[in-house]
């Protein structure tokens, strides 16, 4: 006999695959609008630096509440509100290019949702063509919405991937991410050499032989 806890399981089962990665975010989080957000958060902030004894009364501090508030909502936390995902700019495939279209070295600045500290580095993406071409600079868009939002690499990676291949639509993406977190430099173990790698291939990137040609391209 199959108990309530199994027709929960199967249930979850059927869910779509994308929405185990998507950030952790409440249902009312767009509720609020931004200059609501920012004003609370100044109001916590200065609490905050309060708490650690600074001097709010000094020129160099007193407007850092707001700065910091509109820090969060505006730039680096910005990629939490789906009203700034970008909009893919698709192109026929008229020159028939059937290889994998590769852009290296775009920039990550994202931010570890464990301790609200940077995390930068270089992510590499490909995509095999179905039919449409993205323009370039969207590829750079896609990486920077899903980095602005607290995050943790792994998730990152894959919802790159995803974004790519909901925009493209086509299973053949890869992206590989080498980033260096400043939770291990700047705290803990204070460790400012190493970074952390994460990879992602879905489609014909799962073949040995394209994976390996991807790695041969970005220098890997």
């Amino acid at each position: 006999m199959i108990n309530n806890n199994t027709i929960e399981n199967l249930l979850k089962a059927q869910e779509p695959f994308s929405s185990a990665f998507d950030t952790p975010i409440r249902d009312d989080a767009f509720e609020m609008d931004d200059e609501t957000k920012m004003e609370l958060i100044a109001k916590h902030f200065t609490g905050i630096m309060q708490v650690l004894g600074l001097d709010l009364d000094d020129d160099s501090l007193k407007d850092t509440p707001k700065r910091v508030a509109k820090m969060y909502v505006k730039e680096i936390f910005s990629g939490l509100n789906p009203a700034n995902k970008p909009v893919p700019t698709l192109f026929k495939n008229q020159f028939q290019y059937k290889q994998m279209l590769v852009e290296r070295n775009i920039a990550v600045y994202s931010n570890c949702e464990h301790h609200f500290v940077p995390i930068t580095g270089k992510a590499h993406v490909a995509y095999i063509s179905n039919g449409q071409v993205i323009g370039l600079s969207k590829l750079n868009r896609i990486v920077q919405y899903c980095s602005q939002r607290p995050q943790v690499q792994e998730r990152l990676t894959i919802q790159i991937a995803n974004m790519l291949k909901e925009a493209l639509g086509t299973e053949d993406v890869a992206v590989i991410i080498d980033a260096h977190h400043h939770c291990v430099s700047s705290r803990g173990i204070r460790d400012t050499g190493s970074t952390t790698l994460t990879a992602e291939y879905s489609g014909q990137f799962l073949n040995a032989e394209t994976k390996n040609e991807f790695l041969k391209y970005i220098g890997s």
